[in-house]
């Protein structure tokens, strides 16, 4: 059955999201945002796309765009192709890293693409890391400095000022954060388990593992306390595969 054809923007604003196969992480350490944002800059000089706001979190990216050309499918693919092809050969995996088709949304009134950026840059804080201010990985910090491949105009026309922009995103709102679950033991701790028990740089290291290997190694760290949607997020094992074993 051929796919339902992307919706596109009247207005050009888009919410783009894009995920980790199996909610698998995609951001491993520092270099890997870093080489995320130098691609999305590389391929928004490639076309008329422009970043109003971004937020990358471990398993998923937020994208607030402007796309008055129609060129949103073109740039996400060659995003996503480029930077899995980097993350595959750095950390010598093999398959998919990004979840199918990338999630979009348009924003079609001035009123709802202040919602949206708020919610993007406040995903730290409704993940419980940090203050939106804080994190390292958003534009939040950029308001008054936008990097070149960056378009605030129409935001800055609505919010004013830095003080006001900061009001603005700072305001409580209900909106839940899209992939995050709360669990009884984070995240970070989970990570640090993976490496101690398994002597591993990396859960995404045990797809590389023999079966029988891969599978004791997938014990090890239920009986260790980390849940299923744990293991599976943190190894990009299918929670299947984490089930049977």
């Amino acid at each position: 059955m051929p796919r339902t054809a992307r919706k596109l923007s009247i207005s050009g604003y888009m919410h783009i999201v894009v995920r980790g196969i199996g909610k698998q992480i995609i951001f491993e350490d520092a270099a890997d945002y870093r080489r995320f944002l130098s691609t999305v800059e590389r391929f928004c000089r490639e076309t008329e796309v422009r970043i109003c706001a971004y937020c990358l979190m471990e398993n998923h990216a937020h994208l607030l765009i402007r796309d008055e050309q129609c060129e949103v499918s073109q740039f996400m693919q060659k995003v996503g192709t480029s930077y899995s092809m980097y993350f595959n050969r750095k950390y010598e995996r093999n398959g998919h890293l990004l979840q199918g088709r990338f999630y979009s949304e348009c924003v079609e009134d001035e009123t709802y693409l202040l919602v949206v950026l708020r919610y993007i840059l406040n995903n730290p804080k409704k993940a419980g890391i940090c203050d939106a201010s804080k994190y390292r990985w958003s534009s939040y910090a950029l308001y008054d400095n936008p990097a070149p491949y960056m378009d605030l105009s129409l935001i800055k026309k609505l919010l004013g000022d830095k003080t006001n922009y900061e009001e603005f995103i700072n305001k409580d709102e209900e909106q839940p954060c899209i992939d995050y679950d709360t669990y009884a033991k984070n995240d970070a701790w989970a990570k640090y388990t993976i490496r101690k028990c398994l002597n591993v740089d990396s859960g995404t290291a045990l797809q590389s593992f023999e079966r029988k290997k891969r599978n004791e190694a997938l014990r090890i760290l239920k009986s260790n306390g980390l849940t299923n949607k744990q293991i599976e997020r943190l190894t990009g094992i299918s929670r299947n595969i984490v089930q049977r074993a």
